[in-house]
């Protein structure tokens, strides 16, 4: 089972809103996560991760202003929030939590959420 379950994709249409969820352990509150752009198995991209607490976040440069990250720790739950929706941020979103916080690489990340289909419409 994985200890990482994402959700909250889907067929969005171009400029709405989008909150994808990365719910963990309770274990992982005391981790950073991060989220990730890509199909499984490749070189996913970096969006934005956030510190065990929410008081660090830190985002790739073509995802500042319209992502972003957010935990509600009593949750367990890590949020990805996406506005203004544009066809070029169809993808694949995985969540990925590691006890070192932020690193821009995933393969410094080892526990992995099964990934989400974002698709948006124009």
């Amino acid at each position: 089972q994985a200890q990482l379950q994402v959700s909250g994709g889907g067929l969005v249409q171009m400029g709405e809103s989008l909150t994808l969820s990365c719910t963990t352990e309770p274990t992982f509150n005391s981790w950073a996560v991060a989220w990730f752009r890509g199909p499984p198995g490749t070189q996913r991209e970096f969006v934005a991760a956030i510190n065990w607490n929410g008081g660090y976040t830190t985002y790739a440069d073509s995802y500042k202003g319209r992502f972003g990250i957010s935990r509600e720790n009593r949750k367990s739950t890590v949020y990805l929030r996406i506005d203004n929706l544009k066809p070029e941020d169809t993808g694949v979103y995985s969540c990925a939590a590691s006890i070192h916080c932020c690193s821009r690489d995933s393969r410094e990340y080892a526990t992995w959420g099964q990934g989400t289909q974002v698709t948006v419409s124009s």
